[in-house]
């Protein structure tokens, strides 16, 4: 199998998010960075069904010269090839990133072969567009399926799980096909020793696109309103147990 994952570098989890003055991207001054968790379980379902399959798997990310991090710490799980669409300034439009990313594979297939199955997350961690993955799938005239909790391939045909309301869809998807994978499909391993020095000799192929903006703008960045938590110290000792036995009664533990 060819297998291509597209990963998004993004502001690591936890982290407190400063907008800049301006309101049009975010202060990454103290931010730590990783990929978003829905890709991280991407990877490691692309490398699951190569140790299966046989085949190679590929990373791919638009973004700045940074996001190299991402990319080696892919190949340190046993992704063999990848590839960085290098841009400078912040994030580009959901339209203008899946063409720049379609032509991308467009290209890698024209040279190295079509890939049967390309792994997006279901969403970024940071925007959250849910955009990407469809537009790119579109572009390339393939199938695709979000919110993915399984994947199997039997003689050759891709079949897709994902979660419902009622129990458990299941698509049977001709290749080449594209899924949006949703965390906790598996558990993501942690590279090895081995994989981290491997990982550093890996060549990243960069390429600088250069596809038009789209028609959507971002206007502002508006921060979500912090929760905020106290902590009350109900006593201590025995002259505690009146307030103790009074919350437990107010949260309905006692009656």
């Amino acid at each position: 199998m060819r297998v291509l994952v597209c990963v998004k570098r993004v502001p690591a989890p936890g982290a407190r998010i400063n907008i800049a003055a301006d309101g049009q991207a975010i202060d990454t001054a103290f931010l730590g960075f990783t990929m978003s968790p829905h890709e991280e379980c991407a990877v490691e379902a692309a490398v699951q069904l190569i140790e299966k399959h046989g085949g190679e798997a590929t990373v791919l990310t638009l973004g700045p010269a940074e996001a190299d991090e991402q990319l080696r710490y892919a190949a340190s799980l046993g992704v063999a090839n990848a590839v960085l669409l290098t841009i400078e300034g912040g994030d580009w439009d959901p339209q203008r990133t899946a063409a720049a990313i379609g032509s991308a594979i467009a290209d890698l297939e024209a040279s190295d072969g079509v890939f049967d199955l390309i792994l997006f997350g279901n969403e970024s961690a940071d925007s959250g567009g849910f955009q990407v993955g469809v537009r790119v799938a579109h572009g390339l005239g393939r199938p695709i399926v979000n919110g993915i909790k399984g994947i199997d391939v039997q003689d050759g045909t891709l079949i897709a799980r994902r979660e419902a309301d009622v129990g458990v869809e299941v698509y049977e998807v001709p290749m080449p096909a594209v899924l949006g994978v949703k965390e906790g499909i598996n558990l993501p391993r942690y590279p090895t020793l081995k994989g981290r020095l491997a990982s550093k000799k890996v060549a990243v192929a960069q390429v600088t696109p250069t596809n038009e903006p789209g028609g959507q703008k971002m206007i502002t960045l508006m921060p979500a309103a912090e929760q905020v938590s106290a902590t009350v110290i109900l006593g201590t000792g025995p002259d505690a147990a009146p307030a103790v036995v009074d919350m437990l009664t107010e949260i309905g533990v006692l009656k």
